[in-house]
């Protein structure tokens, strides 16, 4: 019986891993052990910058929140302390898109947390 050699699979397994380096530079580009490597860098870190991504929208969210909570005479600490109070259930991801795009509804969430935190001071 004839030995069984890998040509055409390992051809196309070196099209397949040699796509996925395309555009990385220098010998992570052209050289097969450096390409192996690259990949599996590349795939580590979109694992973990998936993971910061996350965490930098909710830190641009809070900056965005609080710059509009100081415009209303009031900081961001306070602010979410009266929603917690007043139970109302906005994410930070809709107050910011409330305080860059309607204002108005924005104020009217902000009288809502001072009311709140105004009673609970007086209490």
């Amino acid at each position: 019986m004839p030995r069984v050699r890998k040509g055409a699979a390992r051809h196309q397994a070196k099209r397949r891993l040699f796509k996925a380096v395309k555009g990385f530079r220098g010998a992570r580009g052209t050289n097969l052990r450096l390409a192996k490597e690259a990949i599996v860098r590349s795939q580590v870190n979109a694992t973990v910058h998936r993971k910061l991504k996350k965490r930098d929208f909710r830190q641009l969210w809070i900056t965005r929140v609080s710059a509009a909570c100081k415009q209303n005479g009031m900081r961001y600490s306070q602010f979410v302390f009266g929603l917690k109070l007043a139970q109302v259930g906005l994410n930070r991801k809709m107050l910011a898109e409330m305080a860059v795009n309607d204002m108005d509804s924005f104020v009217a969430v902000v009288d809502i947390a001072k009311a709140a935190v105004a009673k609970a001071q007086a209490a």
